[in-house]
Order: C-alpha cells, then sequence, then structure tokens
C-alpha cells in the first residue's frame, strides 16, 4: 500500500495534520500495514510540491506547542486518488510482519527462548484484539467499506491468535520429543 494514496485517502474525509493521519492509519489500518512517524512529513511535503494537498498553519488557540500544519487534498489530489481508485490492484496477497519474518528461522535457535517470544506475541495479539473489537464496535454504523476493513482486521486477528496458540503446543510437544529434527538438517536435505 502506497503511503501516498492512503493520505489522499484519508484527507477525503476531512482535512488533517501530519500527526491525525499516523494515528488514523494506526487505528484503522494496523491490521494490514504499519507506518513509521517520519515517513509521513516527507511524505506530505512531496504531495504539496505536487500540487496535489495544500498546507495552511493552524493556530493552537492557547494549547502549548507549535502551530499545526493543517493538509487537504486539492482537486489535482483527489483526481489523481480517483485514477489509483479505480485502477487494477496489485495480485499478490503480501503479509509483511517482523514476527512471522522471524518465526520461520526459530528452528535454528533455542525453542525454549521461541516458546517466550510465542507467549509475549500472544500477549501482543489480545491486546490488539481487545482494541479492534472496540474500533468495530464504534464503525458499526461508518461507512460500509470502513466497516468491512474493522471486521476483516479483527478476523485476522482471531485467525493469528488461533495459529501462535497451536503453534505454542507443538513447539512444546517437539521439545519433549528427542526424535525431532534439526531445521538445518531438514534444510539441507530438501536442498534449501
Amino acid at each position: 500500500m502506497s503511503l501516498k494514496y492512503s493520505i489522499l485517502g484519508l484527507l477525503q474525509y476531512r482535512d488533517m495534520h501530519g500527526y491525525q493521519i499516523k494515528k488514523t492509519i494506526e487505528n484503522q489500518f494496523g491490521h494490514m500495514w504499519t507506518i513509521n512517524y517520519g515517513q509521513i512529513y516527507p511524505n506530505l511535503k512531496k504531495l504539496k510540491d505536487e500540487g496535489l494537498v495544500t498546507m495552511i498553519e493552524d493556530a493552537n488557540h492557547g494549547e502549548k506547542g507549535p502551530s499545526r500544519k493543517m493538509y487537504s487534498i486539492t482537486g489535482k489530489g483527489n483526481q489523481v486518488f480517483l485514477e489509483w481508485l479505480e485502477s487494477l490492484p496489485e495480485k499478490n496477497m503480501i503479509l509483511r510482519d517482523p514476527f512471522l519474518m522471524r518465526f520461520v528461522f526459530f528452528g535454528f535457535g533455542d525453542k525454549k527462548r521461541s516458546i517466550e517470544i510465542v507467549d509475549d506475541q500472544i500477549n501482543l495479539y489480545k491486546a490488539q484484539m481487545k482494541k479492534r473489537r472496540e474500533n468495530l464496535e464504534r464503525l458499526q454504523h461508518h461507512d460500509i467499506y470502513v466497516r468491512l476493513m474493522a471486521e476483516l482486521g479483527v478476523s485476522m486477528n482471531e485467525l493469528l491468535l488461533e495459529w501462535l496458540e497451536r503453534s505454542r503446543k507443538e513447539i512444546g510437544k517437539s521439545m519433549k520429543d528427542p526424535t525431532a529434527s534439526s531445521s538445518r538438517r531438514l534444510w539441507r536435505e530438501n536442498g534449501v
């Protein structure tokens, strides 16, 4: 997912400043995409330079800190966004999760430690599940597409929790099995 189009899409709803954009992405799309705060402002600057958004300084009206830069989508930005929206999406399903990338290599490490990391991830996913269910409740009467995406987040979270619990049990059983093969040997035997 391109940050450029996500920002343009969010500005369809209302004008926002960079922090609001980041928080909205985290709250609404956290189950499928994460963003680094440092990515927001360079992208907003580029969008402004391309004439896709405008920026005005918004006085704090008695609040502490510097004034905020509020961004609005332009007519040109709306046109570019709609062209992207109506184009065919990428065909491959991509699931990017740093934990899952690490998980695939746990067989080379200490199984006891891998269970500890899985337990931490289970606790994290349980906390995220609570937040996603709260979001889904809040979005029940929202735009159908936003609500359906929130439902997907809950479903994916449930699936990952179920998989993690099952994985934890299997790893635990393999620790008790002295005949369990090492990952290194299995990978070599299979030509990896």
